[in-house]
């Protein structure tokens, strides 16, 4: 099985030192982050700023986190490049110019690098470093860390932005090891290109990395044949290049985005119709669905009728509206057949966005294979065999997701209170406290993670980062070495993102709940109650003086006082 395979960070715990650091050999730092994509820089810049001493361990040899990872053919942004950046300075916004609205992976990588080098973050980063385990130690208040390479860190807080797509999955298909060709998963996609000229190639899985590889390397192969095993409702991501006329409104209008991008309940520009569908004649509705099919990106879905994901009767008229839509694109009757789906309407998965991957099945050397009739059944040493039968491949491409939302942070190994491990406090599926905090875990903090985001993920993830500092500012001025949320905080916001499913339209069979994952449990993952409602709560800790917080000293530095 190639290297690519193999997931970054991954570790078997067993073998995991847990021994608490010897402080004299240990790196000791105020903060410790971990990850260095669009969360745990802006972590990283934001504790600085506040005077703490850090340190971001990463374990990539380069930054951007999903962005540095993912770099096969036209990976892309599906949310426009700008409301994806960071919002700290105008500076930033000024000088920097996206190409296009939806950015490709080589731009989007040396945006993260031109960040880090503007303001000068790249000195507190340790590269290709992975981390095996960090494990609370209760006398002094602190984490111990532990990397891969044998460094030790001790750190007052440890906040792990380690992200919700970061733990790329391969399913279980007998016989992996015996394929003789290449074997790439697009989440750990080589540095070096691939050579696809002329080569027979297979791609499992059709997600949103998926749809955009299969046209950026159809024209280039001998054969293409794609596995599918559900059809999701895409629609065109209508990319362009941004013209001078509009980076100068950016520029000039850097303010006003700000504030819409800080409030906005979608973490986009885009501004949902305020009328049902229903309020339109059936001509208006035509028209209107037209405007979106030909509009950029998620306006499908946030600047769609405002009952769209509600409604049935709107819902499945705008299916059937991309459905004719499919219908015309791909000629073979079949293959648009395979490619429309038939067990959610619009909004029960993650919506794919995709340039001419629909008329990319029209090529005679691209075939698509519906794996709920005929099922994989193995790799060979020169293909995969289905229950149709075989066929030899030189390339295997393994689009087939990630273990989202607690997959990374099951595997860095926290251990809190009483040698407790996160790992099985998650057992039956996440708690949390604002997505950012879990009892028995003091200083432990993760943004990014589980039960924090509905929409623009770098938003809500900028929020609760904004929230970790204002709590570790707290504790600062108060003298105060340990915070910790309390079981009663955590419970109820767990219950709340629990009892809220049904205001998001994500069925229980998307990987939003874990479902693509065999054996995880199928629980919340998102924040089905919204952005408002986090930043409200956020608002009221604050101004409350965090009465789901538990503030204290150290038990070592109370036994030096006593005495």
């Amino acid at each position: 099985m190639s290297e690519s395979t193999k997931t970054p960070g991954e570790t078997d715990l067993r073998t995991a030192r847990t021994r608490p650091a010897d402080a004299t050999s240990a790196e000791q730092v105020d903060v410790l982050v971990v990850g260095a994509g669009v969360t745990g820089i802006y972590q990283l810049r934001q504790a600085r700023e506040a005077g703490f001493s850090v340190r971001l361990l990463e374990a990539g040899s380069g930054v951007g986190g999903t962005w540095y990872w993912n770099r096969y053919p036209e990976a892309r942004f599906d949310s426009e490049s700008y409301t994806y950046g960071y919002l700290f300075s105008k500076e930033l916004w000024e000088e920097w110019e996206w190409s296009e609205t939806f950015a490709g992976q080589p731009e989007i990588e040396r945006y993260f690098n031109y960040v880090v080098d503007r303001f000068d973050l790249r000195r507190d980063i340790r590269f290709d470093t992975v981390v095996t385990s960090a494990v609370w130690h209760e006398p002094s208040g602190t984490w111990d860390v532990r990397a891969q390479d044998g460094a030790a860190y001790r750190a007052r807080f440890l906040v792990a932005a380690t992200g919700i797509l970061s733990v790329p999955f391969i399913p279980a298909i007998a016989g992996r090891e015996d394929f003789g060709g290449e074997q790439h998963h697009t989440g750990l996609w080589p540095k070096t290109p691939v050579d696809f000229a002329g080569k027979r190639v297979a791609l499992i899985g059709t997600g949103s990395s998926g749809v955009q590889i299969v046209p950026a390397v159809a024209d280039e192969v001998a054969s293409l044949t794609v596995y599918q095993k559900v059809a999701d409702w895409l629609t065109p991501l209508n990319n362009a290049p941004i013209t001078p006329r509009e980076q100068a409104d950016l520029k000039a209008n850097f303010e006003s985005i700000r504030d819409t991008l800080n409030t906005s309940p979608s973490g986009f520009l885009h501004q949902i119709v305020m009328r049902s569908g229903l309020d339109d004649t059936p001509e208006q509705r035509q028209e209107f669905y037209e405007q979106r099919w030909n509009g950029p990106g998620f306006t499908k879905l946030s600047e769609h009728y405002m009952d769209m994901m509600t409604n049935p009767t709107v819902n499945a008229e705008w299916c059937a509206f991309m459905a004719d839509k499919i219908r015309a694109i791909v000629r073979d009757p079949a293959t648009a057949e395979k490619l429309i789906p038939k067990d959610h309407g619009y909004g029960g998965r993650r919506p794919p966005f995709g340039t001419h991957y629909y008329e990319t099945y029209n090529k005679p050397n691209v075939t698509l294979v519906d794996l709920n009739e005929t099922p994989i059944e193995r790799l060979t040493a020169t293909g995969v065999e289905t229950s149709d039968g075989p066929r030899e491949f030189d390339i295997v491409i393994w689009a087939t997701g990630y273990d989202f939302g607690t997959g990374a942070l099951n595997r860095l190994g926290v251990r809190g209170r009483d040698g407790l491990a996160l790992k099985e406090y998650w057992a039956q599926g996440p708690s949390s406290y604002l997505g950012v905090a879990v009892a028995g875990f003091p200083n432990f903090f993760f943004p990014g993670g589980p039960h924090g985001a509905l929409g623009n993920n770098p938003r809500y993830a900028g929020d609760q980062v904004d929230f970790v500092m204002d709590v570790l500012v707290h504790a600062r001025a108060h003298g105060h070495d340990v915070v910790e949320v309390t079981a009663a905080a955590e419970q109820e916001w767990t219950d709340l993102v629990n009892d809220n499913a049904s205001r998001s339209s994500f069925l229980q069979s998307s990987y939003f709940y874990g479902a693509n994952i065999p054996g995880k449990p199928i629980r919340q993952l998102l924040n089905p109650t919204g952005r408002w409602k986090l930043q409200e709560l956020i608002a009221e800790a604050v101004e409350t003086g965090y009465p789901a917080l538990v503030f204290a000293k150290a038990a070592q530095e109370r036994t030096e006082t006593a005495d």
